[in-house]
């Protein structure tokens, strides 16, 4: 009985050391692949920032006007005012060895610049639909959640709680879309918003 035993047990040694080795070159790899891309993007000459996707607010389709007296939305309409006048994209899911890559090292400053706004711009406008919802503000709540979305936001509150006014104002069938949105992102929020999405749907139905 003994030579069994000790047999598995040597079999067992060799399949972990297997394991373990197959897990070290792997790691290795991956490290040795990001270390030759990021010496290949700080080579990479400066490109032309034309092209960018910027994000341009709609401040004539957004509620100004509303509750303005209530000093937190007062100074998230000032938020969305100046960013109005700042170039603003959306780099969420990009490293920075893939804007140089893309468009130089030289440019990687302004990218950063352009991407903080961006971070700064969506969670400004979550915290305004916030306070207009709980305020029962509820059209003008979609009318900033609705442009968040359009600009490929990855807070997931903006989808949850643009989910339950789409079912509170009996259009559940909007939930797809928001859906579809989320599959498109490039975050790592991208399964939980997926995943809760289609919670809402299947309750919904």
């Amino acid at each position: 009985m003994k030579f069994p035993i000790f047999a598995s047990f040597i079999i067992f040694v060799i399949v972990v050391k297997h394991a373990i080795k197959k897990q070290q070159n792997s790691k290795q790899n991956i490290e040795e692949s990001f270390w030759d891309r990021e010496r290949r993007s700080n080579s990479v000459r400066r490109k032309s920032l034309e092209d960018l996707d910027y994000i341009k607010i709609p401040l004539d389709e957004l509620p100004l006007e509303v509750l303005t007296e209530n000093p937190e939305v007062a100074q998230c309409i000032a938020t969305i005012k100046e960013l109005a006048d700042t170039p603003i994209v959306n780099l969420t899911g990009y490293s920075n060895t893939d804007l140089k890559l893309e468009y130089g090292t030289a440019n990687i400053t302004q990218l950063s610049q352009y991407d903080q706004s961006y971070t700064l711009l969506v969670s400004t406008l979550q915290k305004w639909a916030e306070y207009l919802y709980q305020a029962g503000f509820m059209q003008e709540t979609l009318q900033i959640l609705e442009f968040a979305l359009s600009t490929g936001t990855d807070v997931s509150k903006t989808y949850y709680l643009l989910a339950e006014l789409y079912i509170s104002r009996g259009e559940p069938d909007k939930i797809t879309h928001l859906i579809e949105m989320a599959q498109e992102l490039r975050s790592i929020n991208r399964s939980s918003i997926v995943r809760t999405l289609q919670e809402f749907d299947q309750s919904a139905d």
